[in-house]
């Protein structure tokens, strides 16, 4: 239930907006991860934003070209699936858009990746997205 915004009652809170994530090689094949991570991150409740350069829309969500292009000023994640030669041109991007974390998935988790990550000043973090949120990547397999 949401308040007024005149009603400065200390009992009621104001509802905290979504958490963000956006997904860097996301797809609309749905057998794979970079799919799986954004209807993951949906069913959790985010506000997900999906980025690939050559697709327009991944689960009924606009795709955008670039991290840099998505639409608000700062993410709480964001997820990488691409594959290491890609991921590194797509660092300088990724660095120029405040994010708590970066997630660097199996695949993308390239030695050379997460050095240059971590150069450009990003908060990468190793691991699966998928799994961190809470959900089995397997049984989006539908």
């Amino acid at each position: 239930m949401s308040r007024a915004a005149n009603d400065e009652s200390p009992s009621k809170e104001i509802p905290m907006s979504k958490p963000t994530i956006a997904v860097v090689g996301a797809s609309a094949d749905r057998r794979k991860f970079g799919n799986k991570c954004v209807r993951a991150y949906l069913s959790k409740g985010y506000e997900v934003y999906p980025v690939h350069p050559n697709a327009d829309m991944v689960e009924g969500l606009p795709v955008y070209r670039s991290v840099a292009a998505v639409s608000v000023a700062e993410l709480d994640r964001i997820s990488v699936y691409l594959p290491p030669a890609v991921a590194l041109r797509a660092l300088p991007d990724i660095a120029r858009k405040p994010a708590r974390e970066v997630w660097f998935n199996p695949g993308a988790d390239d030695p050379g990746v997460i050095a240059k990550a971590q150069e450009l000043g990003i908060n990468a973090v190793v691991g699966c997205s998928i799994v961190d949120v809470g959900v089995s990547p397997h049984r989006l397999d539908h």
